[in-house]
């Protein structure tokens, strides 16, 4: 039997245990399964799963969050139930400190802040809409940003989400800063990168271990891609 996934520890599989796996995602990989059929990580993971510990049946991988397709980085999936029920609600919650890292084609102003914004979903053409004020069909958005230096002629931004709605990032720093993130055409940038990701990283995330409450900090090394190279370089 053929091992199905080039994964290594430290690199795509940052942490497991009996009930977590958490995984460096690449761009371009789907979480879950959508309509266009492609194999998302889900099932990756319980092909590793069921392969490393040679299981007879399926491996249970529960999925609790998500990252956009074109966006790499941590994703945390669950081995069992119990871990699956505890982690959603954690996310659901916000138990948790999320930070990202963004590549962006200007320098934010000011350098540093709090967006808020009510985030209302097109499920048609697969968009959000920011309003910065109140709106009735919107969700309340909010995270918090900062630069962290130049990477060569980008810029590098760290943002935190406070709440976690679908592309919240990419329409808040597009609509809010006036900031578009590099390579996301969809809202805003001029020219998509060349392997069709965006410059959006979910380099870390702190939460509390779903069961055995121990305090949890994983770094997703940043992927081996040329648009990275200058932020490596800098702040790695």
């Amino acid at each position: 039997m053929n091992r199905p996934n080039i994964w290594s520890e430290g690199r795509e599989i940052l942490f497991e245990d009996n009930h977590l796996l958490v995984i460096n995602k690449p761009a371009g990989l789907l979480v879950q399964g959508d309509a266009t059929g492609d194999e998302p990580l889900s099932k990756k993971a319980a092909e590793y799963l069921k392969f490393k510990y040679k299981k007879p049946g399926e491996a249970f991988v529960g999925v609790c969050h998500r990252i956009d397709r074109p966006v790499s980085g941590i994703v945390v999936l669950a081995k069992t139930s119990k871990a699956l029920s505890r982690l959603n609600e954690m996310f659901r919650d916000s138990l948790m400190t999320k930070t990202y890292w963004a590549l962006t084609g200007r320098p934010p102003v000011p350098e540093s802040g709090t967006l808020v914004h009510w985030l209302v979903k097109d499920t048609i053409r697969n968009v959000t809409k920011a309003y910065p004020e109140k709106h009735t069909q919107g969700l309340r958005s909010e995270l918090r940003y900062e630069l962290l230096g130049p990477a060569a002629n980008r810029f590098l931004l760290k943002i935190n989400p406070v709440t976690g709605r679908p592309h919240q990032i990419r329409t808040q720093l597009a609509t809010g800063l006036g900031t578009p993130i590099i390579g996301d055409v969809k809202y805003g940038y001029i020219a998509p990168l060349p392997d069709v990701s965006i410059a959006l990283h979910a380099r870390q995330l702190q939460l509390q271990h779903p069961v055995t409450k121990e305090a949890m900090t994983f770094v997703a090394p940043l992927p081996d891609a040329p648009h990275w190279d200058p932020a490596r370089e800098l702040f790695c």
